[in-house]
């Protein structure tokens, strides 16, 4: 049996004291003068509080059920506080109503379901309104919104990069292309730039080009941080997942990359398509969508089963697609269609043939090509854009079963990119002479520009949501 004050191998163990927040030891070599120990526990030192915060919640038990509900009182603490803020301007809304609204919305967009009903609302936008920023010697190609809609990013086919302030229409970054050759030396692009994505924190910006590389920048600064290359074909499609820094990328290569950007790391390669992709989108969940461009199918890629699900519909190139919501998308061809799917059909759930009309000469007319579609997240509200001189909006009918053209916006040029704000109060469009991934022909009138389309809507009262299925 143990002695008090005797180790279990007979040696006497030092007695220890605690005066003033550190821990005294008798030692039998000091004459029993107490010595401080300040290596492991003086509450002066900051690394040694955080040790001793660490272990004090380490020794804190938490059930998962616990843990649950502490997270779940947390969430609701942090709506109330949200709602209490909107209740302000909407007095006749108690707060609880509003956190049930907000939590029946939570639920019905982590199930793909949610479907808000703007389209209705949506007016038709004053032309002298609709701002053209230009900066680009050649056809604007892509373009994404921050998350707090502040600011705009867009490329070009002259290799060129600029930020752009939403409020002044000002040139916050430029970051010019480089001529052919000067690949190593140069810190931007030196070929067209295809395609880009922004993460959902507003962190980084991923950029993709003719010249198979993917180049990772520091949104607020413009600075470049990091080039993957892996890609042996034009990278054509680019997206984060959302609330992470996973990235997907698609390629004229036929393949999809997953890589992670926080580590700098390449993930995992996918194969399925047939001809070059065209297009790449993404949400929450660990899968993403691409568009095959000429083996006429859009894919459902599922990154932890490593499995595909093909969808089937369009009788062209499909060279543009988007997620409305988790469950929702819309693509575009150049027969001139555009297609509205469910994730669980193989086939559209609406199809507009022909949406943006007929060019060409008496008796050798073709469609316009659909080179450009954007969706409202979570709303019934979509945008299409060709050459035919105009943007298209459309509503979605209840169940993603139907699409109803609402009005057109004039633009001259091909539409290469469309993206809504995240409030949904504009939209942008990226313009060119030319087609994105191509030169088939020009449109000489046109203007190499970013336009901001301001969106007005009728004065009512919060929208409903309507509980989408497929």
């Amino acid at each position: 049996m143990p002695v008090e004050g005797v180790s279990d191998r007979g040696m006497p163990v030092p007695e220890t004291s605690r005066t003033g927040g550190c821990v005294y030891r008798r030692c039998a070599g000091t004459g029993g003068v107490p010595v401080p120990i300040l290596t492991h526990t003086c509450p002066r030192s900051p690394l040694l509080g955080r040790r001793r915060r660490e272990a004090a919640e380490e020794e804190v038990e938490e059930t998962p059920q616990e843990k649950k509900l502490r997270l779940a009182k947390q969430y609701l603490e942090e709506l109330r506080q949200l709602e209490e803020e909107r209740a302000e301007d909407e007095e006749e809304l108690e707060p609880a109503d509003l956190i049930g609204d907000r939590l029946k919305e939570d639920v019905l967009e982590q199930r793909g379901r949610l479907q808000r009903l703007v389209a209705k609302d949506v007016q038709p936008p004053d032309p002298a309104r609709i701002r053209v920023l230009r900066g680009h010697q050649l056809p604007v190609t892509c373009l994404v919104i921050s998350p707090d809609d502040k600011f705009i990013f867009s490329a070009s086919k002259d290799g060129s990069l600029i930020k752009w302030e939403v409020d002044s229409g000002k040139r916050l970054c430029v970051v010019p292309g480089g001529k052919k050759g000067t690949e190593e030396r140069h810190m931007g692009h030196a070929s067209q730039v295809l395609c880009m994505a922004i993460s959902s924190d507003g962190k980084y910006l991923a950029t993709g080009d003719r010249n198979k590389l993917i180049m990772i920048w520091d949104a607020a600064t413009c600075k470049r941080l990091h080039i993957f290359t892996g890609h042996r074909d034009a990278v054509s499609g680019l997206s984060f997942r959302k609330g992470t820094h996973q990235l997907y990328s698609a390629s004229h290569d036929r393949c999809v990359k997953v890589w992670d950007v926080a580590e700098n790391a390449y993930v995992e390669t996918l194969f399925g398509h047939q001809d070059v992709i065209t297009g790449l989108d993404s949400l929450s969940r660990e899968c993403c969508v691409t568009a095959g461009g000429r083996d006429g199918t859009v894919r459902l890629w599922k990154i932890p089963e490593e499995s595909q699900l093909v969808f089937s519909g369009h009788q062209g190139s499909i060279d543009c697609i988007q997620l409305i919501n988790e469950e929702h998308m819309v693509s575009g061809a150049d027969d001139g269609s555009v297609a509205l799917w469910g994730l669980t059909k193989k086939k559209p759930l609406a199809l507009a043939r022909q949406a943006h009309g007929e060019h060409g000469t008496e008796g050798l007319q073709q469609p316009c090509w659909v080179s450009a579609v954007a969706a409202l997240r979570n709303s019934d509200l979509l945008a299409t854009g060709s050459h035919s001189g105009s943007v298209k909006l459309w509503k979605c009918g209840e169940g993603f079963r139907k699409l109803e053209h609402l009005l057109d916006i004039p633009l001259v040029g091909f539409v290469n990119s469309l993206k809504f704000s995240a409030a949904g109060d504009f939209l942008v469009a990226g313009i060119g002479q030319e087609h994105r991934l191509g030169r088939w022909w020009r449109i000489k009138e046109a203007k190499n520009s970013v336009c901001i389309i301001p969106l007005k809507q009728k004065t009512t009262a919060s929208s409903p949501e309507s509980p989408g299925s497929s």
